[in-house]
């Protein structure tokens, strides 16, 4: 059985540095790790595959007339309506050959897929493209996945941007219907403006009392205007339950670790460990995936 995480999040929260730390914390536990780009647009991405050779966000917008935004979507529609090119690249084909000349991933399948995706949020929040290729991987493909949804830790200085991140979230997740672990990327920068924010670093963690950010965002020029949307927010988020973030420094392998573990639990890949001789990197704790 193959497993995998599926990393999305808004533009500048760190999925890609997110992807390559994990894939060096993971291979040096001795996983077999390969790191799968699924944005058109991210030519500087440190990839096994990559989607741009299928399809390039450049091109569709110079062809097509489209902007980024529209531009992206119709790559992710294409690719879902090609996504056997993307299942032979993974799994290849009898003899390891398509046939068509192209090469494959890797000699053999990888055991571990990390898919580093667009940042587009309305892909995983309410458009059915990503969440129909992600539903035929698990079904068709057989691969066992978790999403990693990032958000700048920065985000926590200002109530109505903190706010947006926790609708994003739980939108992400309604959407998608995967194990989820939502995380609070760049961590080592919120540490050191930590003054900046009006609670306790539990407070948004545990995403809890939220209707204490009415109080805030009144005094906030641009968002006074939108209490008593954000208060209708932050009961319907808490009427949920689901959204709790956990904090990932990337220069930290102890922070990295962490994040591992509990994707482990989420997507059940630390049940098989044992099977393929795998030493558990973090103890067990009380604290469970989101």
């Amino acid at each position: 059985m193959m497993f995998g995480q599926v990393v999305v999040g808004p533009p500048g929260s760190g999925k890609s540095t997110y992807c390559t730390a994990i894939k060096e914390f993971l291979t040096a536990q001795g996983r077999d790790v390969c790191i799968v780009n699924l944005d058109p647009a991210n030519d500087n991405a440190e990839c096994d595959l990559d989607i741009r050779e299928l399809i390039e966000l450049d091109d569709v917008t110079e062809r097509l007339g489209l902007g980024p935004n529209g531009g992206l979507v119709y790559c992710i529609e294409f690719l879902c309506k090609n996504s056997n090119w993307l299942k032979e690249k993974i799994f290849g084909g009898d003899d390891n050959a398509s046939g068509d000349g192209t090469e494959h991933l890797v000699d053999r399948p990888p055991r571990y897929l990390l898919f580093d995706c667009p940042g587009q949020v309305e892909l995983y929040t309410h458009h059915e493209g990503m969440r129909g290729l992600l539903a035929k991987m698990q079904e068709d493909w057989k691969l066992r996945l978790c999403a990693v949804h990032l958000v700048d830790a920065m985000h926590c200085t200002e109530a109505s941007k903190y706010v947006a991140g926790l609708m994003t979230s739980l939108a992400t997740m309604l959407q998608l219907e995967l194990p989820h672990v939502n995380v609070l990327s760049k961590f080592d920068i919120l540490q050191a403006n930590e003054a900046d924010l009006d609670f306790s670093l539990d407070f948004y963690t545990d995403v809890m009392e939220l209707s204490y950010l009415t109080e805030i965002m009144s005094t906030e020029p641009h968002a006074a205007r939108f209490t008593r949307l954000t208060a209708a927010i932050a009961e319907l988020v808490e009427d949920f339950g689901l959204v709790q973030f956990h904090t990932l420094d990337v220069s930290d392998v102890e922070s990295i670790g962490k994040i591992a573990s509990l994707v482990d639990k989420a997507s059940g890949y630390i049940l098989q460990s044992s099977e393929v001789n795998e030493p558990e990197f973090m103890p067990a704790d009380d604290t469970a995936p989101y």
